[in-house]
């Protein structure tokens, strides 16, 4: 298929590279041109700007936006339609709030264009291991868009197959699913992220506890001083709490022990916050993901290791630098 991507950055650039692998024409475009131009130097069709992406693309047109949720996706969105027609698919690859694609989806709905929501997970990594992809929008538009998204997916891989799933849709197994109406991927991967958190801090404070066994404030009987490399290393090695996470955690303290590199001032990029808001409309009780939440807030005024921790996964699966050390 041809498809355009605009948004060049840690993701969209290997989102753009993946399909391109797959034989995929993939058109780029990005205000930084020195993001086009490395892209245009591996083979991808480069747009100097929207007018002549859109002139480059075949109708239907498929454009898949990698940009930062909130105003920068919808001035894109409102710039980008002008150069739109009837039938064209926009894409949302990003973060963005689950009730902003519903308003985006109204807007794009006037001249007849199609909005995709998809929620993707993969990070870094996801040019080798592939994205999982949570989907929503009109079934006939995400269906038009399968060999893009079985191209991104992860496949099938190594992982069992789960008993009993013969008559399920099998696009799950590959790692995608058409979670529903507009909004829907969005607000999959929003939960998905608010349980990440949760994970995430779960293996911090526990890896915190490990570390301050050995504090001399413990009477001296008691104390172990303990590898908190080997012991991440061998919970990997089947142990129910293993978990790419924890693979990511391990890393880190290996070729780190101390996490000095990191800050420990853990940011958050909106998906917690919003799953906390969806559950306090449904009235569900999530005091765990609530915690995990107030615990970064917290972690820009004071720096444990836990919060270190926390700082290792997050560069490790999504590159995320944080803020220096006060």
């Amino acid at each position: 298929m041809q498809m355009a991507v605009i948004g060049l950055g840690k993701m969209g650039g290997n989102i753009a590279r993946r399909l391109f692998k797959a034989g995929h024409e993939i058109i780029v475009y990005d205000v930084n041109e020195k993001a086009v131009a490395g892209l245009a130097a591996a083979g991808l069709t480069p747009a100097k700007d929207l007018a002549s992406l859109a002139a480059q693309l075949t109708k239907p047109r498929a454009i898949w936006m990698m940009l930062p949720a909130g105003p920068i996706t919808q001035s894109m969105v409102e710039t980008l339609l002008p150069h739109l027609e009837p039938g064209d698919i926009l894409i949302d690859g990003g973060n963005s709030y689950y009730k902003d694609d519903i308003l985006r989806a109204k807007m794009t709905a006037e001249k007849r264009v199609h909005y995709i929501d998809v929620g993707t997970s993969g990070g870094v990594y996801g040019l080798e291991r592939g994205y999982c992809m949570m989907i929503g929008g009109d079934k006939a538009a995400v269906d038009h868009l399968d060999p893009i998204f079985k191209a991104l997916a992860p496949g099938t891989g190594e992982i069992a197959k789960t008993p009993k799933r013969e008559s399920r849709d099998p696009r799950a197994e590959n790692g995608y699913i058409h979670a529903g109406a507009v909004g829907a991927g969005h607000f999959v991967k929003m939960v998905h992220n608010g349980i990440e958190y949760g994970m995430m801090q779960a293996y911090a404070e526990g890896i915190e506890i490990l570390r301050q066994k050995g504090a001399e404030s413990l009477p001296e009987a008691e104390r172990y001083p303990l590898d908190l490399a080997d012991i991440a290393e061998v919970w990997r090695r089947g142990s129910v709490v293993s978990s790419w996470l924890l693979d990511l955690t391990a890393m880190a303290l290996a070729g780190d022990p101390q996490l000095a590199a990191y800050s420990g001032s853990v940011s958050d990029s909106g998906e917690g916050r919003w799953t906390l808001e969806a559950a306090v409309e449904e009235a569900v009780p999530a005091p765990v993901l609530a915690a995990s939440l107030f615990a970064r807030f917290r972690s820009r005024e004071t720096h444990s290791f836990a919060e270190k921790v926390l700082s290792a996964m997050r560069f490790a699966f999504g590159g995320h630098v944080e803020p220096p050390q006060k």
